[in-house]
């Protein structure tokens, strides 16, 4: 790695408090003919790892029971000074068990409204989702950190 690139990498504290801080994650799978498919998704840190639920029957979710290859990119910022971000090339890991789901899926919902309690009503609708979604945990193989900020000065 070149000194220049060192300078912006991410510390691993650094980079545990950004992937805390975004809420989105856009995850490359390997779809049937080869191609990347694409999407975004919300997503949460948990011990340490990328993890999201999605629909069962979802092109992402077929692609991973073929192939789990799986990469995760998180960024932020609009001027070069800004741009922030991780990519994680690694191994998904389909959870079915729909108790971890749903404690996966409520870990999400409580994220997407910023914290915020998601009350009976929102912890029944994670449960009736749960049982229609799988969830993904990403084991990271490779991880490459970026914060242009530091550059500064």
């Amino acid at each position: 790695m070149s000194a220049g690139r060192d300078k912006i990498k991410l510390t691993p504290e650094e980079l545990e408090d950004y992937l805390r801080s975004e809420m989105k994650v856009q995850v490359a799978t390997i779809g049937p003919d080869g191609a990347p498919h694409l999407s975004t998704l919300f997503y949460v840190v948990d011990d340490g790892k990328i993890c999201f639920w999605t629909y069962g029957r979802s092109q992402k979710i077929r692609n991973l029971e073929r192939d789990p290859r799986i990469s995760c990119l998180v960024e932020s910022g609009t001027d070069y000074f800004e741009l922030r971000g991780a990519s994680i090339t690694g191994t998904a890991e389909l959870v079915r068990d729909t108790t971890e789901i749903a404690r996966l899926g409520h870990l999400v919902a409580t994220r997407m409204v910023g914290g915020a309690d998601i009350g009976e009503l929102g912890a029944a609708e994670v449960g009736r989702q749960a049982q229609k979604r799988v969830a993904v945990v990403v084991t990271p193989d490779k991880t490459a950190s970026w914060d242009h900020s530091k550059m500064v000065g």
